[in-house]
């Protein structure tokens, strides 16, 4: 350290301030440069480090002296982030320059030239300079000495001109009551602590102070320049004339000169003004010698002091940017360029100030009159003692008066009131007239008004002047400013004064101004209010809040700032008759603009404002004395209302209260930053809407403190305490302590930050008893000793409220939970029932106690855990970061069973060692609570958690075994206790694992045992697994980074049949993380939720018989062929099926036919895999070799040559088909030879898979080749190879040749699909589908010619093909088949827009007979069946042509059409729309269709002449037998007209008119129609609205319909008439199979009687009665009659019961058809079906909605079991948990046909996913499980859908793919 900081004794702050400017090295350089410019310290600092090179610049600067030393301090704090502590200690310690001495000791000669004034030139002051220097001194004494009593002559004749008198109190008053002052900086300038007048420790934390204490500074040091800050009317100038006044009587005898200046005067000088001008030309000027008595002021000038009153009057101009003359003069004097040493006084409105005052200057705040003041002041005023005691009652009676009157302004104007009203007045008449400002001023201007006479003229005069001053910011006036008159008037009531003006040297003239900015303003809204030249429009302009953040923006003062409020007081009903008197005007018109101002306040009240508005609105409201107006506002703010940064009085909290007086809802307030008058608080007072309340402020001491214990007890509603921030010593905190037991709705309290000791914090918690609803009682960053902290604990302890105790560095909080009230305390129980109450609260409560870095040691904790064993139960203790030490940590340790921790016992960073790390694991081997341990020597972490759950566990042992029987079956028994032990990072080698197992031992075996990080090596691994039988049954042990070799690793293999419980073995070697772990738990799947209460004898079909799978995993390890060679030799000892996945790794050629070679002999594998492995393309050849070296193996999978899938049968004789999936080998045109031949060997391959290859069209073609001799039965995909049409065509060439391919489909679009499905023999029937082929022209040609070679080809599918309407010509054309049929499909755009007159003529062109065509022009489809060979007849065709109606152009159409569609029987329309020329051409068609036997009109757009057509040609086609109609939106005459196209119809079978709302007559047509169908099977006619009429018609038609096989009478509304009458025919239809009544409104009434009905079909096999009301007696009925060969049955939202459900479910038992059965959305609750026998054709089950819950899950699962064909699973919306989802997850493995399972909107949580997921492991080949708003945490369901894919929790079904092979 250098010598200077030595000598300073400020070693640590020197430190502080090399480390702060070392991270901005620029910025000092710069400022060095700036203090230093000639000196050059560039080569000095070039080979210096960082912090040398600071040091060197920080010691230059501070040889400067002390001043440059404290510029520099200065700029540091001002232009640097520096924390507010070192700014404080910079600044109280070289801020100051107590070292150096000042300059006026310095002497003259120590100035530099630059700080004298321009322009003078001081005398020589050197002996040999002068003649005669002492008769010159002799001579400026004398000359200084008169010019000073000048001064003071001057000053006594200024102020005895003055009237003393009460008649004139507007003009000074010789009787001054001083306002309460404040020092507004952290540290008083007072000389010594105790030196002044009120005391040290009032004077530190903000209390009053005296005038005297202005400038009571160190001698001779510290700042000079004091601030005064104030409100308007607060007494600013007043006080400044006072300190004028009373030097000029003598009494501030340290000063020689006073001089006083107003800025409002000095803005009006304009030119050049030096400060001996300002001195002697503005001020007073000495009769002779002006350089000398100058000279006698700069050489004196620590007894000169300068006074400035308003300096937010000089920054209103230019500014601190550009200032006036004035301005730049006072900016020098603050700086001490001009006479320094001199004393500057400055009185500003609070605001943001200008940077040139000096940091260092002493701020004071002038917060106006308190109660005694006031009091004095009237005392004061009125000198006769009845008017005393008359004045001062009416004052006591007046809260509101009171409130007014702490602005000493208003206090004056209040006196002067009374002095006119009480003469005459009862007691509380005269305080009455005085309620608002605004009264106040009216009431002044009626007494001064002679004899009580307003004169308008005048008043309405100044007013106008007023307003006009205000808008150009003039408070100044001339003689040309304002009329003769108004001046007379002005002057005479006192509200003018008039003084002399100096414009500059030697101009001065008279102005004029208000006695008060206020009253300018006052009379400013009087002008609007009252003149009839403002209208409502202008006036409700000036209704504004003009208020700021003061202390944000730059200082300005506000002209208009109080205007609002005299317009709001103005706009009362109390100035009504003063208005009303002053205008001449009537009521109306004074009404109507107090209304317009009343309604902008309601305007502004319901808006957001800031602090300061809010503020300024609450005067201006409580001014109007509207409550309507007050309860707006009141309800309008927010509930949080925060006041930062902007002073505020006691008149603003008065203001703020009355306005909560009228709310309903609590509200919260915030004071921070907000400099506040001491007795602020005493505002609040009995405001009982305030919730919160918060002070944070370094000005609140205990004056403050002692108010607001004054105002709390009357706040009824608050909850939340804060005073933070502040300055409260031993005397603020007695005064809330003793009141604070009187506030017992408090639920939270906070002294932060409060610099509170020892005593005083023990103090505020020995409260803690006496808050009964405290929750949070916040003491942080106070100065607390250890001593005290063993105190708090004990106080913690005994306390029975307190939950938490925390503490941290600097937070110290409590943490409480009050009890809940017993009906004894309420009713006052006696002294021994509260007391037997807090016994049993502290015995049922639990503490967390968290000392943290405190420091404690063994003899702390020793005391510390005698405390804890007398409270109450403990849910955590955290000693972490302190000096506990082995032994401290033992005694923690082993006292933690009897402190009954609940949850946490954290001792990390205790300095704790291997010996201690052992002596903690032995200490806690007995505990029966510890869930967790957790110790890091490394990272200094020990943390033992527990659960006092695990000790209930004794007696629910059966219940834990139940859960882990989920997975399997083990022989061992579970410990009472299953602790979570990690040892990680400890440095534990091989000879600590005799002691650590020894500690381990004990009845508190581990769960998990964790020896991560440590270094046991091979021979400490070795050990370990020797001893792992003796450590019971673990659930995980992890050897992470212990410096395992891969042999070690590989032996813990032999683990699997050592011990028991271990099934997995993990490793990453390259990471070195070794895992070996059983199957995860029930109980460990509790961090995804909650877990059911299972019944503890439990069993779940399916696991318990199953074998456990144990897997070895092996990644980031290059794997040579010896350690193969023993890893495979080591899983044959394997006792049961094991799965081996090697991953991340190398594995070469060799390495690979060494794995693969051993393969055989592992008899147990059931899975091999290779992730992220690159192998070579060898290993194709390789793989696919295995299906004949291995026999078991199943499936073989390698995609991208990096990963390989193996999948073994448990023996040969399960083997199925084989599935071989090579994608993206590489495999291009010179491989498919070589893999075709290792193929061959393979007679049972069922899948091969190459998609994704580089096979191409060459590829593709050789392999085409090939196909024959491979034995493929099932699929061979070919996707993704790159192919072209070509290929596709290559394929159609190549069918005849491939007997038993059954289907192929290719897709050349973006989906590039190539699939060829096989079957085990010939296939005589073939199918062709072709997507996005793109052919071109010359492609068709080769198609036709290749599809004409495919006899064996039946159905030709082409989508999207680029196929366009003469392509399609030309295919059908040049396609011809010996003989056959031949489908063809085309799915084009086109087809949606040809139009069907042209896709007929597509159809005239084709090569063989037509016999049937589909058009659908919204599906763009057109369907067409060829007959070949094609047959003709042309007798008949010129014979039909002869009685066509078409034109030329559609004839020459038509008889090719005819020719090609001679043996047409099938024509379907579906969603066409068919115009006239269609209509005709089809009319015409039909009359030639002799063999039609199925038309279809569907959904379609038809005209009416169309529809004729359309009927007059069906009705030629005699020999129809299906006819569909349905879904055409016709009218009900075009519907009769259609109708008509089904008589004569005699032979027809089918008829379906479904969705045409059929009326009774249009019913009637179609029975009449019916009638002659003898021949008739089915009849749809769903959604009809036949209702029961139109089933009287129809029943009677089909007495008749004996064939009858389906009847669909849906939606229908027929009711239970129609059912009996439906009921009454079914005996009649013997040949009935279908019949489907859902929706129509059937009751049990009509149900039963139809059921019993359909007894008598025997035939029948679908029934669908779903969506009627029928009950349970229609089921008991049905189950009676069940039919015999029923497939389906549909009884959905039937209003089933638990016993028709069962009726039904024990009739259907062993029904061999059974193939759909939907029982969804009936209350079934425990009526579930279930069979004994099972449905052997059960496809499809619906039980959504059914209130299925778990307990019927078991006979559930059951019964599916015996349903082996089931494919989907419904059970959606009901109340299924986890204990169903275990029982289907334990029956999916032998639901070998099963594809969907919903089980959407259950209770199942992650645990019953996790199993559904494990039973999909099992081999299932489900497709998707739906799990869609279950309770599953997302992350959760995301983690097992990754783990499971055919999982989904999506709400959109995500379509997962069906397993690989399935």
């Amino acid at each position: 350290m250098d010598s200077i900081s030595l000598q300073l004794g400020t070693k640590n702050l020197w430190g502080l301030l090399v480390g702060l400017l070392s991270k901005d090295p620029e910025w000092l350089s710069a400022k060095v440069k700036f203090f230093l410019p000639n000196m050059d310290l560039g080569s000095r600092t070039a080979a210096l480090d960082l912090t040398q090179r600071v040091i060197l610049q920080l010691r230059e600067l501070r040889n400067q002296g002390s001043a440059t030393w404290q510029e520099f301090i200065h700029c540091v704090c001002m232009e640097l982030d520096v924390p507010l502590y070192l700014e404080v200690l910079l600044l109280s310690t070289w801020g100051r320059g107590d070292e150096l001495p000042s300059h006026l000791a310095a002497g003259e000669e120590s100035q530099p030239e630059s700080q004298l004034h321009q322009g003078l030139k001081r005398p020589h002051q050197s002996c040999g300079s002068s003649p005669c220097p002492k008769q010159y001194k002799k001579q400026q004494q004398e000359l200084a000495k008169r010019y000073l009593q000048h001064l003071r002559t001057s000053a006594l004749q200024h102020y005895s001109g003055k009237l003393s008198g009460p008649g004139q109190p507007l003009t000074f008053h010789q009787a001054y009551v001083p306002p309460i002052l404040q020092w507004g900086r952290a540290t008083a300038p007072f000389e010594t602590q105790e030196g002044a007048t009120m005391g040290g420790s009032k004077a530190e934390d903000g209390a009053d102070m005296s005038i005297r204490d202005l400038f009571n500074t160190r001698t001779d040091k510290g700042p000079h320049v004091v601030v005064l800050l104030g409100k308007a009317g607060m007494g600013k100038t007043t006080l400044a004339h006072r300190l004028r006044q009373k030097w000029a009587d003598g009494q501030l005898d340290r000063f020689q000169a006073l001089f006083l200046f107003e800025f409002r005067h000095l803005n009006l000088i304009t030119g050049l003004l030096t400060l001996p001008q300002l001195l002697f030309d503005v001020y007073v000027s000495p009769e002779a010698g002006r350089k000398a008595v100058f000279q006698y002021l700069e050489e004196n000038a620590n007894g000169v002091l300068l006074i400035f009153d308003g300096l937010e009057e000089a920054l209103q101009t230019g500014g601190p940017e550009a200032p006036g003359p004035a301005l730049s003069l006072f900016s020098s004097l603050c700086h001490g360029t001009l006479l320094p040493g001199c004393w500057v006084m400055v009185t500003s409105r609070p605001g943001k100030l200008p940077a040139f005052l000096p940091t260092d200057a002493a701020t004071v705040h002038m917060w106006g009159f308190d109660g005694p003041r006031v009091e004095k002041y009237m005392g004061c005023f009125f000198r006769d003692q009845p008017s005393q005691e008359a004045a001062l009652a009416e004052l006591r009676a007046n809260g509101h008066l009171r409130s007014m009157c702490a602005v000493p302004a208003l206090c004056r104007v209040a006196c002067l009131c009374l002095h006119h009203l009480l003469p005459g007045s009862s007691p509380g008449q005269s305080s009455a007239l005085l309620l608002t400002v605004t009264q106040n001023y009216v009431q002044m201007v009626l007494a001064l008004s002679p004899s009580g006479h307003l004169d308008a003229e005048s008043l309405l005069g100044l007013g106008e002047m007023a307003l006009r001053g205000l808008e150009t910011r003039k408070v100044i006036f001339s003689t040309e400013d304002i009329a003769s008159s108004v001046m007379a008037f002005g002057t005479s009531l006192g509200l003018l004064h008039s003084f002399c003006i100096c414009t500059g040297p030697g101009h001065q003239e008279e102005g004029f101004a208000f006695t008060h900015l206020s009253l300018q303003e006052f009379f400013a809204a009087l002008h609007l209010m009252a003149s009839p030249k403002v209208d409502k429009d202008t006036l409700t302009r000036y209704v504004t809040l003009n208020s700021r953040w003061l202390l944000r923006t730059k200082a300005r003062l506000g002209l208009l700032d109080h205007l609002s409020t005299f317009l709001a007081g103005l706009a009362s009903r109390a100035c009504h008759p003063f208005l009303s008197q002053l205008t001449q005007q009537d009521k109306v018109w004074v009404g109507a603009k107090q209304a317009a101002v009343v309604q902008a306040l309601k305007k502004l009240a319901t808006r957001r404002h800031t602090g300061p508005k809010v503020v300024e609105l609450c005067h201006c409201v409580g001014e109007t004395q509207e409550p309507e107006l007050a309860g707006l506002m009141a309800q309008s703010l927010p509930y949080q209302l925060p006041f930062h940064n902007f002073p505020l009085t006691y008149v603003d909290l008065a203001a703020l209260t009355n306005i909560l007086g009228h709310r309903d809802a609590p509200i919260h307030l915030d004071f921070e930053g907000c400099p506040l008058e001491s007795r602020c608080p005493e505002a609040l007072a009995g405001c009982g809407q305030v919730e919160n309340l918060s002070f944070k402020s370094r000005k609140c001491g205990d004056a403050f403190a002692e108010a607001l214990s004054r105002s709390l007890p009357t706040m009824g509603s608050l909850k939340k305490l804060g005073l933070t921030g502040g300055k409260i010593t031993a005397r603020g905190i007695n005064h809330l302590v003793q009141i604070l037991p009187l506030c017992p709705h408090l639920e939270e309290v906070s002294f932060q930050d409060n610099q509170l000791k020892d005593q005083e914090v023990l103090d505020i918690v020995n409260v803690l008893p006496h808050l009964p609803r405290l929750r949070k009682l916040d003491l942080s960053r106070n100065n607390v000793s250890m001593s005290t902290l063993l105190c708090l604990t004990k106080v913690a302890v005994a306390c029975p409220t307190v939950r938490t105790l925390q503490v941290r560095n600097a937070d110290l909080i409590f943490l409480l939970s009050p009890p809940v009230e017993t009906a004894a305390e309420i009713r006052g129980a006696p002294d021994l029932q509260k007391n037997a109450s807090q016994r049993e609260e502290v015995q049922s409560r639990s503490l967390a106690l968290r000392l943290q870095n405190c420091q404690l040691t063994v003899n702390d904790v020793e005391m510390l855990i005698a405390q804890l064993r007398e409270g109450p139960h403990l849910d955590e203790v955290d000693l972490s970061g302190n000096q506990l030490e082995d032994e401290g940590c033992r005694l923690m340790a082993e006292a933690a069973p009897q402190l009954h921790i609940a949850r946490k016992l954290d001792l990390s960073d205790n300095g704790l060692s291997m010996a201690g790390m052992l002596s903690v694991l032995s200490a806690v081997s007995t505990s029966r609570t510890l869930a967790d341990l957790h110790i890091s020597l490394k990272y200094k972490t020990v943390v033992l958690m527990f659960d006092p759950k695990m000790e209930e566990q004794e007696g629910s042992q059966e219940s834990v075994l139940f859960l882990d029987r989920l997975m399997a079956q083990m022989p061992f028994t579970l410990s009472l206790c299953f602790p979570n032990i990690r040892l990680t990072h400890c440095g534990l080698r091989a000879e600590h694992l005799e002691q650590l197992c020894t500690a381990l031992g004990g009845s508190c075996r581990p769960s998990h045992l964790d020896l991560s990080g440590n270094a046991l090596g091979d021979e400490g691994t070795a050990r370990l697994a020797q001893r792992l039988p003796g450590l019971g049954a673990l659930q995980s042990l992890n050897l992470s980074e212990n410096g395992l070799s891969l042999d070690s690793v590989i032996s813990l293999a032999q683990c699997f049949s050592a011990v028991q419980w271990a099934l997995h073995l993990d490793v990453s070697f390259k990471s070195q993380v070794i895992i070996l772990r059983s199957e995860r738990r029930a109980r460990d799947l509790s961090a995804a939720g909650s877990l059911p209460e299972f019944p503890a004898g439990g069993q779940f079909s399916g696991f318990g018989q199953c074998c456990i799978t144990r897997s070895f995993c092996l990644r980031e390890c290059q794997l040579e062929p010896p350690s193969l060679t023993r890893l495979c030799e080591t899983l044959e000892k394997c006792p049961g099926p094991v799965e081996i996945k090697l991953s991340h790794g190398i594995l070469s050629d060799q390495s690979l036919d060494t794995l693969l070679g051993r393969l055989p002999r592992l008899h147990q594998l059931k899975l091999l895999q290779l992730s992220q492995m690159r192998l070579s393309l060898r290993s194709t050849f390789l793989l696919a070799d295995l299906f004949s070296l291995c026999p078991r193996v199943q499936k073989v999978d390698l995609r991208s040559l990096n990963h390989v899938t193996l999948h073994f049968s448990s023996n040969e004789k399960q083997k199925s088909g084989r599935y071989g999936m090579f994608t993206g080998c590489g495999l291009s045109q010179e491989h498919v030879e070589p893999l075709c031949k290792v193929l061959r060997k393979c007679e049972d391959l069922y899948q091969l898979d190459l998609s994704a290859n580089l096979l191409g069209d060459d590829g593709l073609r050789c392999l085409l080749k090939c196909l024959p001799q491979v034995p493929i039965s099932g699929l061979l995909d070919l996707s993704h190879n790159n192919i072209s049409q070509e290929s596709v065509l290559c394929l159609v060439e190549c069918l005849p040749s491939c007997p038993r391919v059954r289907e192929a489909s290719v897709n050349l679009g973006s989906q590039q699909s190539f699939r060829i499905h096989f079957s085990q023999q010939e296939e005589a029937r073939k199918t062709l589908r072709l997507s996005e082929c793109r052919f071109e022209p010359k492609h068709v040609c080769r198609l036709a010619i290749g599809l004409s070679q495919a006899r064996q080809l039946t159905q030709l599918t082409l989508t999207r093909c680029c196929l366009g309407l003469k392509g399609l010509t030309l295919l059908l054309s040049l396609v011809r088949w010996p003989e056959g049929l031949l489908s063809l499909r085309v799915e084009e755009p086109w087809v949606g827009r040809a139009g069907v007159l042209a896709l007929l003529g597509v159809c005239a062109e084709a090569s063989g007979n037509v016999t049937e065509i589909s058009i659908s022009e919204i599906q763009q489809q057109l369907c067409i069946q060829l007959e070949f060979p094609r047959q003709e007849n042309p007798e008949a065709m010129a014979l039909r042509l002869a009685h066509c109606e078409l034109e030329t152009h559609d004839r020459l159409l038509l008889r090719p059409l005819i020719e090609t569609c001679a043996r047409l029987q099938q024509l379907s329309l579906s969603q066409v729309n068919l115009s006239d020329a269609s209509s005709l051409l089809l009319h015409s068609l039909l009359l030639a269709l002799s063999e039609l036997k199925k038309f279809r009109l569907a959904s379609s757009c038809v005209s009416s002449k169309a529809l004729a057509r359309l009927v007059s040609g069906l009705s030629h086609c005699h020999y129809l037998e299906e006819l569909d109609l349905s879904n055409n939106q016709l009218g009900e005459e075009d519907t009769k007209v259609l109708m008509r196209a089904t008589e004569g119809k005699c032979w027809l079978k089918r008829l379906d008119v479904s969705n045409f709302r059929l009326g009774s007559s249009t019913v009637a047509m179609l029975a009449q129609g019916l009638s002659h169908m003898t021949f008739l099977q089915s009849l749809c006619l769903n959604n009809n609205d036949i209702g029961n009429i139109g089933c009287f018609h129809l029943s009677k038609t089909l007495r008749t319909a004996t064939s009858l096989e389906e009847l669909r009478l849906s939606y229908n509304q027929i009711g239970d008439i129609g059912a009996l009458l439906l009921a009454a025919i079914l005996p009649q239809l013997p040949e009935l199979r279908k019949i489907d009544l859902s929706g129509n409104g059937i009751s049990p009434a009509g149900g039963v009687r139809l059921v019993e009905s359909l007894a008598c079909c025997k035939h029948l096999e679908e029934l669908m009665l779903g969506c009627n009301a029928l009950g349970d007696p229609t089921a008991l009925a049905l189950a009676q009659g069940l039919p015999q060969h029923l497939r389906v049955l549909h009884l959905q939202s039937s209003r089933l019961g638990p016993e028709g459900a069962l009726s039904l479910g024990q009739a259907l038992d062993g029904c061999p058809y059974v193939e759909e059965i939907s029982l969804a959305e009936n209350s079934l609750a425990g009526g579930v079906p279930y069979f004994c026998q099972g449905l052997p054709l059960l496809r499809h089950i619906d039980l959504v909605s059914c209130e299925i819950d778990n307990q019927a899950a078991k006979p559930l699962t059951a019964s599916i079991v015996l349903c082996p064909v089931l494919e989907e699973i419904l059970l959606s919306w009901n109340l299924l948990g986890d204990e169903a989802a275990a029982e289907l997850a334990g029956v999916l493995p032998q639901m070998g046909r099963l594809k969907r399972v919903d089980l959407e909107k259950n209770q199942i949580t992650a645990y019953g996913a996790w199993l559904l997921a494990q039973g999909l492991a099992q081999g299932s080949g489900i497709q998707v499980i739906r799990l869609w708003n279950n309770p599953i945490p997302p992350d959760v369901a995301q983690r097992l859908q990754i783990q499971e894919p055919r999982l989904d929790f999506a709400f959109f079904h995500n379509q997962p793919q069906a397993p690989r092979g399935t």
